[in-house]
C-alpha cells in the first residue's frame, strides 16, 4: 500500500500489532515513543510535529488511559497538531464506559482530520501480558470486582479493527465498539485461564482498600494507584456487561473468543515460568 503511519505506543499490547500488520501490507511505520527516533512524548508538544511529519495516518494510543486527568485536552491538542502537519487520518484507541475517554474522543474529532474511534472493553491480554500476569502465575487473581461480567476482548480484534480503519475506506467517522461475543466474570475467565494452562489458578475478590494498598506495596505511584482503583469503581461496575458489535461491523466476522484467547496463551507459553511477557 505505501505511505507512512504514525504508531503511538508501538512497543503497548495494541501498538505492537498494529505495527506488525502495517508493515506486512507493505506500509511504512514511525513508531512513537521515547525512545523512538525521532522520540516522542504526550507529555512535550515539541515532539509531536517530527514524528507527524510526512505521515499519511496515526495510530492514536494515549498513555497511561484516556481516563488520566488532563488526557482529553492533550489528545485534542495532538489531533490539531496532526491536521496542521496534513495527516489524512487519525485512528484513536479508547475506553469503553470511560467518561473522560469520550471527552477525548469529542476533542479529537473536533481536530478537522478524518477519525475513526475504536472504543474496547477490559483487554482479555491482561492475563497474559500486563500486570495480571504475575498474579496468574503466583496462583491466585485478587482483585475487587465480584459477579459483574465483562465481554473481554482479544486485542488482536483490536488491532484488526485499527488496521482496517488506518488502510481502508468507509470508517471516518465511525465509533467501533469492540467486545469479545460474550461476556463473563473475572471468576470464569480466570477458570479459562486455568483449563487451558493446566495450572492450579483460583480467583479471590477482595475489597479495594487491600487491593490498592497492595499496588502501593509494590511500589506503583500514587497517580497510577488512583487511575487503576477508578477503572475498577466507576468502568468495571457493569456499565460495560453488553457485547458490543463494533467488530463485526468493521471486519464482517465474529470477534474472537475469551476461551480460543487463553487457549493460543497457553500455547504460546504466556504462562510459564519462563513464558513471554509482552
Amino acid at each position: 500500500m505505501g505511505g507512512t503511519t504514525l504508531v503511538l505506543g508501538a512497543n503497548g499490547k495494541t501498538g505492537r500489532r498494529v505495527a506488525a500488520r502495517l508493515t506486512e501490507r507493505g506500509v511504512g511505520v514511525r513508531a512513537g515513543s521515547r525512545a523512538g527516533q525521532p522520540p516522542f512524548d504526550w507529555h512535550d508538544p515539541a515532539t509531536w510535529g517530527p514524528v507527524l511529519e510526512g505521515g499519511d495516518a496515526a495510530y492514536v494510543s494515549f498513555f497511561p488511559d484516556l481516563a488520566a486527568p488532563g488526557a482529553p485536552e492533550i489528545v485534542g491538542a495532538f489531533g490539531r497538531r496532526a491536521a496542521q502537519a496534513g495527516v489524512g487520518r487519525l485512528v484513536l484507541l479508547s475506553g469503553r464506559g470511560e467518561e473522560e475517554a469520550q471527552r477525548a474522543e469529542r476533542e479529537l474529532a473536533a481536530a478537522g482530520v478524518p477519525w475513526t474511534v475504536v472504543r474496547a472493553s477490559w483487554f482479555s491480554q491482561n492475563f497474559s501480558e500486563g500486570f495480571l500476569r504475575e498474579a496468574v502465575l503466583s496462583g491466585e487473581v485478587a482483585l475487587p470486582v465480584g459477579g459483574m461480567v465483562e465481554p473481554f476482548v482479544d486485542v488482536e480484534d483490536i488491532a484488526d479493527v485499527a488496521v482496517a480503519a488506518l488502510t481502508g475506506d468507509g470508517h471516518a467517522g465511525r465509533v467501533y465498539e469492540v467486545t469479545g461475543p460474550r461476556a463473563i466474570t473475572f471468576a470464569a475467565a480466570v477458570g479459562e485461564i486455568a483449563r487451558a494452562s493446566g495450572r492450579a489458578v483460583r480467583f479471590a475478590s477482595i475489597p479495594l482498600e487491600a487491593f490498592t494498598a497492595a499496588l502501593a506495596g509494590m511500589g506503583e505511584p500514587p497517580e497510577a494507584v488512583a487511575l487503576i482503583a477508578f477503572l475498577f469503581t466507576e468502568v468495571l461496575d457493569g456499565r460495560n456487561a453488553r457485547p458490543a458489535a463494533g467488530g463485526h461491523e468493521a471486519l464482517g466476522r465474529e470477534p474472537r473468543d475469551f476461551a480460543g484467547y487463553a487457549a493460543r496463551a497457553a500455547a504460546a507459553g504466556a504462562w510459564d515460568l519462563s513464558g513471554v511477557t509482552g
